[in-house]
């Protein structure tokens, strides 16, 4: 447990911009406080002292509103951001430098017994109210955007969006790793696609069936409008 310490309070002063001193983090920052109850509960936990463990996890919820199992598997310099809400399920497996932000649940899809819960690679940003729900495993260096509902295999180096959850590679632009506000919408980009090639079909056959258009900045277009304004000129 005491190994961990370290790591533990450097991933705060590092991933939290409002983290002013580690005194501060170590007396008032609840997801510290729950990452350091958890360990301890872990030990009484793999020393088959489980319900001195399931009192320490359930005295840690009480005071700080994260539930994490105490068979739980977390690895170093985990930061849960805030932390309200967080819960976390026994056979679930947290790699090192992971960020999870407030209302993320690491969950099962079932009564199934033994592995049900996901695995979670290193250097991944899990954004705020995400749901990660059975076993699956989540690739190093991946992105969950904030509210996705993932329930496949996510591969390394990839951000996923939506419900249900879509594995989208980030290519050009570098995406900051603590930014939830830069990711895509595979969604809007496909109907961006989509109503691009009608567009073309429109020119080729020289009608304008098609009322809205969608710009660059997401904001619908009138299409009529638009004509009226190269009639004009």
């Amino acid at each position: 447990m005491a190994r961990h310490f370290k790591t533990d309070l450097e991933a705060v002063m590092t991933r939290d911009p409002a983290a002013t001193s580690k005194f501060t983090v170590f007396f008032t920052y609840s997801g510290f406080k729950a990452i350091r109850r958890h360990r301890r509960a872990n030990w009484f936990y793999r020393h088959g002292l489980h319900g001195m463990a399931r009192f320490i996890a359930q005295r840690t919820k009480k005071k700080t509103g994260v539930e994490i199992h105490p068979g739980a598997t977390i690895g170093e310099g985990v930061f849960i951001d805030h932390g309200m809400g967080v819960v976390i399920g026994e056979t679930a497996e947290i790699g090192n430098n992971v960020t999870i932000y407030q209302g993320v649940t690491l969950g099962g899809t079932g009564k199934q017994k033994g592995k049900r819960h996901p695995t979670v690679g290193n250097n991944v940003m899990i954004g705020a109210g995400a749901k990660v729900l059975g076993a699956i495993n989540i690739g190093d260096n991946s992105k969950i955007g904030a509210g996705s509902v993932v329930l496949k295999d996510v591969p390394e180096n990839s951000t996923v969006v939506g419900v249900p959850g879509r594995a989208v590679r980030v290519l050009g632009e570098k995406v900051d790793d603590l930014d939830q506000n830069k990711l895509p919408d595979p969604v809007l980009e496909e109907f961006k696609r989509l109503n691009d090639r009608i567009a073309v079909l429109e020119d080729m056959l020289n009608v304008h069936a098609c009322r809205y258009s969608i710009s660059n900045d997401n904001q619908f277009i009138n299409s009529d409008n638009m004509t009226e304004k190269k009639d004009e000129t």
